[in-house]
């Protein structure tokens, strides 16, 4: 389920969730999105493809920090080259709505300043969607953000439990969740199955899309590991290049 911030409380008008990012009855002429990550680039990636003038907002000082640092810095170039307004390093302080406005006040550089959009879309991540499985009752163990506490063979603290997919951590993507469900079948078969959360691919479905597997550079980097990089320019392919 989308995550929720105080500061811009959703009410699925002027303030939305990624659902309701999916339900406008027509394209904003400005449009806020809190949150440069997967879901945010998408979003605003749409709907600045639709006509609508998009301004995304991430506190962080770097672009797509998780990704390589060629491709981030190449896809932070072409998505403002398509109109995305990027600011980075940008915190917003809090939202209220003016007439049919919403008014975000952020800080920007270390100064203030204010974002004035007719729509806004909270898009800070992911939370585990704990309603109604009674955890609590039964006695499972939760960590600290609220998804089920396991181990590497996705064991919880109760014998003969186990939890995969959204509900656990490490990315929400379905392919993650159905590696861990034959990991879970093989290891109650008796095997040793190892899942390694690094190797799993992840895609962010702007244009172009940004795919990414593995290890990146700087994480070699900082683990003192030994590492090789080649490049392919996709320009010398005829179908990348018409395609």
């Amino acid at each position: 389920m989308p995550a929720r911030i105080p500061l811009a409380p959703v009410d699925q008008h002027f303030i939305v969730d990624s659902t309701g990012a999916l339900a406008f009855e027509t394209v904003p002429a400005t449009l806020g999105v809190i949150g440069a990550g997967v879901i945010g680039l998408e979003l605003g990636s749409v709907w600045r493809r639709l006509g609508a003038r998009v301004i995304v907002l991430e506190a962080l000082p770097e672009f797509l920090p998780s990704a390589d640092r060629d491709i981030a810095k190449e896809a932070l170039k072409l998505l403002t080259k398509q109109g995305l307004e990027i600011r980075l390093g940008a915190t917003v302080g809090a939202t209220k709505i003016v007439g049919e406005k919403v008014e975000v006040a952020v800080e920007f550089d270390g100064k203030p300043d204010q974002v004035q959009v007719e729509r806004l879309i909270v898009a800070v991540g992911r939370a585990a969607n704990m309603r109604g499985l009674g955890a609590e009752k039964v006695g499972l163990t939760l960590d600290s953000r609220g998804f089920i506490d396991v181990d590497e063979h996705c064991r919880t603290n109760l014998p003969e439990i186990y939890a995969i997919g959204d509900v656990v951590k490490a990315p929400m993507l379905a392919h993650k969740a159905s590696e861990e469900g034959i990991a879970v079948a093989e290891f109650i078969a008796g095997q040793r199955p190892r899942i390694d959360h690094t190797h799993i691919p992840w895609v962010i479905y702007t244009w172009p899309e940004i795919a990414q597997a593995g290890a990146t550079k700087q994480t070699l980097k900082s683990e003192q590991r030994e590492y090789r990089v080649g490049k392919f320019p996709f320009l010398a392919s005829g179908r990348a290049r018409h395609g």
